[in-house]
């Protein structure tokens, strides 16, 4: 088995091939004058099992399209040199949050991503806390699995909170399945029932609206779960909601946390007392650094190592993923 990490994911996966016992396979990335890029590996991988983990997500190094390019270019050049099988690791996965048409010729992101990958040659795809699981595994012809970090979340707050009144929030009807299971999670760790209480939310031409809370967060400590925090405004509305609403504290829980545009500000201002999120896509924006005392990252390399591990071996992703 060969694991490879691209730049901008080094050190992610560094932790994850720690976990395996394993060094990262060495590779090259260039990039020319005019803007175009090389990725080749330097390793034989003849006949090889190999994993290419690449988060794709912009940060201040290389934009989306860059890092998604030497991918696709990176997967197709480890099949034109005879790789056996070569499974692509997306931590984050970017253009899955436009799944279905909401307007007249919408496209539909999700699935061409899908047919990007699959023509580049990958032979099945892993990211974690896909925005809609469903349209994920609808949209690819190859294996696709989708970890998930409530267990992450569940571990971290579990003890801390066994003496406090929680609620569990989904910050829009889209997200109540996830916060339905993250719901379950918590009440197994904590032995007692939690309620779960949903915020109304529309979205039209970059405009948000809704301000009903559908349960009772009065005096309550909220958790918000959510798939991702972008630019902040959804969580931020859905946090001033919960405080007018009478709610004692608010918690937010987030696997990918991008911090795009004004969220440093809009956060700093209106967020929660406390961010959670997964080192998927590590805070690297330095204007984040008001708000370094309110976010907690979380170790997700253990998981994905294992879930490498595993459909290597042929061991069960369901297992893994059980609370």
């Amino acid at each position: 088995m060969k694991l490879f990490s691209l730049e901008g994911s080094r050190s992610f996966g560094e932790l994850v091939a720690q976990k395996l016992h394993l060094s990262l396979s060495a590779h090259e990335e260039r990039t020319f004058e005019d803007g175009e890029c090389k990725v080749r590996p330097l390793e034989n991988v003849r006949n090889q099992d190999v994993f290419v983990l690449h988060a794709l997500y912009g940060d201040g190094h290389q934009d989306v399209h860059s890092k998604l390019c030497r991918l696709l270019f990176f997967i197709g050049a480890l099949k034109d040199a005879s790789a056996r099988r070569v499974t692509a690791v997306v931590p984050y996965l970017c253009y899955s949050r436009k799944d279905r048409k909401t307007k007249p010729r919408d496209p539909v992101t999700t699935r061409y991503m899908a047919r990007l990958l699959e023509a580049a040659g990958a032979d099945a795809v892993v990211t974690m806390d896909v925005h809609n699981l469903q349209a994920f595994q609808n949209a690819f012809r190859i294996p696709a699995e989708n970890l998930e970090a409530r267990n992450l979340f569940a571990g971290y707050l579990a003890d801390t909170m066994r003496g406090e009144d929680i609620v569990i929030m989904s910050p829009d009807f889209g997200g109540v399945k996830r916060a339905e299971q993250f719901l379950q999670t918590m009440e197994k760790r904590l032995g007692r029932q939690l309620a779960l209480v949903v915020m109304e939310k529309y979205r039209s031409g970059g405009e948000l609206w809704g301000q009903r809370i559908s349960g009772e967060v009065r005096d309550k400590t909220v958790m918000i779960l959510d798939d991702l925090i972008s630019t902040g405004s959804t969580l931020a509305r859905t946090c001033v909601a919960c405080r007018q609403a009478g709610a004692r504290r608010v918690i937010a829980l987030a696997t990918h946390g991008l911090f795009t545009g004004r969220a440093p500000d809009i956060l700093a201002n209106q967020g929660p007392e406390q961010i959670l999120i997964t080192n998927c896509v590590p805070p690297h924006r330095p204007d984040l650094s008001g708000m370094r005392d309110r976010i907690t990252v979380l170790d997700a390399a253990p998981l994905f190592a294992e879930a490498i591990r595993r459909m290597e071996e042929g061991g069960s992703l369901v297992e893994l993923l059980a609370d």
